[in-house]
């Protein structure tokens, strides 16, 4: 399926779907998918040149193909984001496959970012070789450094150089979080926090190279607060 963000006049129309074979009981209208076979222009990098669509011959990926990009957050936080234009949510699903394409170590990692408002004020799933403080969490940028909120997370994701599925569960009501990986029955991560109740979705990874594919998200369009 090629890029395709679907207009808010369109949603009634569209059906109530949620992501096929996981746990997670939402029925929530489906908003955005891109497989990149058509380029990537539903996406706004923080560094263009640090990403581009790579054929490998099976198909198209959105490649994020330089371990440290030349943009600097303003506060420790992901050096390589990639945000879906346009698109701001409240609850949603995010799914996606993705595979890690750096050399294996002990912080080899890929992220995925949500309730992002602006660059000193997000939330993003680090998915991490190495379980540490600073990895394989669920982190806050509030103005400050990064910092931890997972109540539950794993040692570590065993990156190999196969593609895997994330899918991310985010209800504001309640300020859940919930991360899975490949088994999209059971979190591997969770977290509860509502300092940020809308946002901007994305990819990426801290300081690594990453490959993305079949993008897809459910959820609810908000608008961004006024002043």
């Amino acid at each position: 399926m090629p890029y395709h963000l679907i207009t808010l006049a369109c949603l009634a129309a569209c059906g109530q779907v949620a992501p096929p074979g996981t746990a997670v009981n939402t029925h929530l209208p489906e908003l955005f998918s891109d497989d990149f076979e058509q380029g990537a222009d539903g996406w706004k990098p923080t560094d263009p040149q640090a990403w581009k669509v790579t054929d490998t011959g099976s198909g198209k990926v959105y490649d994020q193909h330089q371990k440290r990009s030349q943009y600097e957050p303003p506060h420790r936080s992901p050096y390589n984001i990639s945000l879906v234009q346009d698109l701001l949510v409240g609850d949603f699903i995010l799914q996606t496959k993705v595979r890690s394409s750096h050399p294996d170590y002990g912080h080899r990692d890929v992220c995925l970012v949500f309730g992002y408002q602006d660059p000193a004020h997000f939330y993003y799933v680090h998915l991490g070789k190495q379980m540490d403080d600073h990895a394989n969490q669920i982190f806050i940028v509030d103005g400050k450094p990064r910092t931890k909120i997972s109540q539950r997370t794993t040692p570590g994701t065993n990156w190999d150089d196969a593609w895997h599925t994330v899918l991310i569960v985010r209800k504001v009501q309640d300020g859940t979080i919930q991360v899975y990986f490949d088994d999209l029955t059971k979190p591997v991560m969770v977290a509860e926090d509502r300092t940020f109740l809308w946002g901007q979705v994305g990819v990426g990874s801290f300081d690594d190279t990453s490959q993305w594919d079949d993008v897809r998200v459910w959820g609810r369009v908000v608008k961004r607060p006024e002043g």
